[in-house]
């Protein structure tokens, strides 16, 4: 999922006036980048009672017959725990849905499971007692809750093949907070056990009561978009999955922060919609639409070796299609969905798409999906924007008539969610940096490539005003603020600083072998980081014990700088005496530069292995300033202001000038998050 960014004039106006002051001090670049960050307000959604009973009136007719239907691959690439097959209806108000599946899952563990626990993430708009609610505070992003975003998910029916109704088997849990008000996570006690190997298949109905578009999905006018709205089988980890040490279910409920964690299975979806809709999905679609004399159509898709299915519909949709072939890529139909409003911009949507799959495909390894899907939301719709899908992505609304750079980056970020967090499947419940961080990592990349717009990773870091530890469940951050500061830009800059030891083309080799590794394998933090050591024969429990179980940055600051008149050899000379200190984690050595008034320069190179290091230098010029990391080559350095200090101020006023200064910026960069 890609944030947003505003500015705020106000805060700009004080730090234009700081960027002046630190310009004079010697360290005035650190702040360009393209990158603004700001809060917006929080809406709280009106309360709603639990529905009792709320079925529509049309009915979800039978799949029509597909004789060219698509063959399966050949081989799976996934281990295919989970089989869809889903009737959908959305009603003619296009505020709900109507569904029946039929789910087979099969018991990929060694012990025999004798229950089931199913996502009904839509519950998680049903009042604002609901956990998802009362963390988010009725805000994602800059998109918030309206009066009308409430929404839920009912099941009707739950029975086994042979027709034994399962829903008094049902009952909801909450094993994350106890929050007795949440609806998003349901155990299903099943009447005859799962031996290893074996499958059980349940028949579900359901209905969905969209909310007005927040928070990924709901409806915005005419347009819809169906984000998490099926009833979602957890994930079942086997013994050494993730590092655990024993099999069982990785459960929880739908939280403020976090976003998704599914098995790999097929998909076979019908959607009926009115007729003037068209509908974009995940995966591809078998045969043209199929009317069925009602004035509604039904399109047929068909997914596998994916983790999800999402889909979207309008009538307004201004459709756009090309082709992709080449290195990784073996042929692939992109489908630009586009709202009005953008269709001035479908070659570039276009072009960001060709070259973010271009760019991944050759960097990390084959895309084996046939289609790519990229909606445009209409205006007033962004709650559905900036969102991955397997196959299918969304950028922002179609807000701004003149978008800059954002248009681009946001497919780009998005596209790439397609390796980490489509084909890696990564547990986004609690380890999401391995897809947020990777995503944000690999986007920087595409779009210094392909636009040359290159980040400003210094300025970056110093947004890093609250760190916290990378592998830890997303709701245990303070605020969706904190979580994104953490997961997106915290972690991109512990992937830059790996780089920055290892160099570009080894840091290639070890995001190539960790994503052939684990597609289709859902790792973790440990195992990307045996990846880490496997490709660079060195350690690197240290640095991932810092910055990624822990929560520091690796801050280093000139401390004190002394010069006295000596006397060498009959020749009066200066000593000049530079303290510097480390203040976080390790990163490797660091260049300390030492610049005397007769333009003479020095540079050492410190291995910051202790604390603190105090170099005297006797030279016939008095010294001028010094300064630790003067090239800003630490990306995990988020307190630049004390990396520099001239020599020429008294004592008292130098150190109330760092400290002053330092609180200050500080305090501003907090209120600039993201």
């Amino acid at each position: 999922m890609t944030p947003r960014h505003v500015k705020r004039l106000l805060l700009f106006t004080l730090t234009a006036v700081l960027l002046g002051l630190s310009i004079q001090q010697g360290f005035g670049h650190a702040w360009q980048s393209q990158y603004t960050y700001a809060l917006a307000p929080a809406a709280k959604a009106v309360p709603q009672s639990v529905p009792t009973s709320a079925k529509p009136a049309a009915a979800v007719p039978a799949a029509p017959a597909a004789p060219d239907a698509p063959e399966a691959k050949p081989q799976a690439l996934s281990k295919r725990v989970v089989e869809y097959h889903i009737n959908v209806a959305l009603q003619n108000d296009a505020r709900s849905l109507y569904g029946e599946q039929t789910v087979t899952w099969t018991n990929p563990g060694k012990k025999t499971v004798s229950e089931l626990y199913f996502h009904l993430y839509p519950n998680a708009f049903l009042n604002d007692k609901t956990t998802f609610m009362k963390e988010s505070k009725g805000k994602l992003r800059e998109d918030k809750a309206t009066s009308a975003s409430q929404g839920y998910m009912k099941l009707n029916a739950l029975e086994t093949m042979e027709g034994e109704s399962l829903l008094p088997r049902l009952h909801y849990v909450q094993p994350d907070d106890g929050n007795t008000d949440d609806f998003t996570l349901a155990k299903l006690k099943l009447p005859v056990p799962v031996a290893p190997g074996k499958s059980v298949t349940l028949s579900m109905s359901f209905e969905v009561k969209l909310p007005e578009v927040f928070a990924r999905m709901g409806y915005s006018g005419s347009f819809v978009m169906a984000g998490q709205w099926f009833p979602k089988l957890a994930v079942y980890e086997t013994a050494g999955m993730r590092g655990r040490t024993s099999e069982g279910w990785n459960i929880h409920q739908y939280h403020g922060n976090s976003e998704f964690y599914s098995d790999f299975g097929i998909y076979s979806v019908n959607i009926q919609v009115p007729e003037s809709y068209t509908v974009a999905g995940t995966g591809f679609q078998t045969k043209a639409p199929v009317s069925n004399g009602k004035g509604e159509h039904v399109y047929q898709f068909y997914a596998d070796d994916v983790h999800d299915f999402a889909w979207a519909a309008s009538p307004d949709f201004v459709y756009v299609e090309d082709t992709l072939s080449g290195t990784g890529i073996p042929g692939v139909r992109i489908k630009l969905y586009l709202d009005p409003a953008h269709e001035a911009f479908k070659d570039r949507y276009m072009h960001a798409a060709k070259s973010a799959l271009t760019k991944y495909a050759q960097w990390y390894g084959d895309y084996p999906y046939s289609t790519l899907s990229l909606i445009v939301p209409p205006k007033g719709a962004n709650g559905a924007g900036g969102m991955e899908y397997p196959t299918l992505v969304t950028a922002f609304a179609a807000e701004n008539d003149n978008p800059g750079y954002s248009l681009e980056r946001t497919v780009v970020h998005e596209i790439g969610h397609q390796y980490w967090y489509g084909m890696v499947a990564s547990n986004e419940f609690e380890e999401a940096w391995l897809d947020e961080g990777f995503t944000s990592y690999a986007e920087d990349k595409v779009m210094e490539s392909e636009y040359g717009v290159i980040p400003n990773l210094p300025l970056e870091a110093s947004y890093m005003t609250n760190p916290a530890p990378l592998k830890q469940p997303s709701w245990a951050y303070d605020s969706h603020n904190h979580y994104a500061e953490n997961v997106y830009m915290r972690a991109k800059l512990v992937l830059a600083g790996i780089e920055n030891q290892i160099g570009t083309r080894m840091m290639q080799k070890v995001m190539r072998t960790y994503f052939q590794k684990y597609k289709f394998k859902h790792p973790s933090s440990g195992d990307f980081q045996r990846v880490v050591e496997q490709v660079t024969k060195q350690k690197w429990h240290d640095y991932f014990n810092q910055f990624v179980y822990h929560n520091q940055m690796a801050d280093f600051s000139i401390e004190a700088v002394q010069v006295r008149p000596v006397e060498q050899d009959g020749k009066p000379m200066f000593e000049s005496s530079v303290l510097v200190k480390k203040n976080g984690g390790n990163i490797g050595s660091v260049p300390i530069v030492m610049q005397f008034k007769d333009g003479t320069s020095m540079t050492k190179e410190w291995d910051a292995q202790d604390s603190h290091i105090q170099y005297k230098v006797v030279h016939d010029s008095p010294l001028a300033w010094a300064a630790v990391d003067s090239e800003y080559r630490n990306v995990l350095d988020n307190k630049h202001i004390n990396n520099f200090m001239l020599a020429e101020l008294p004592e008292t006023k130098r150190t109330r000038w760092n400290l002053s200064i330092a609180k200050l910026i500080e305090g501003l960069l907090g209120t600039l998050s993201w």
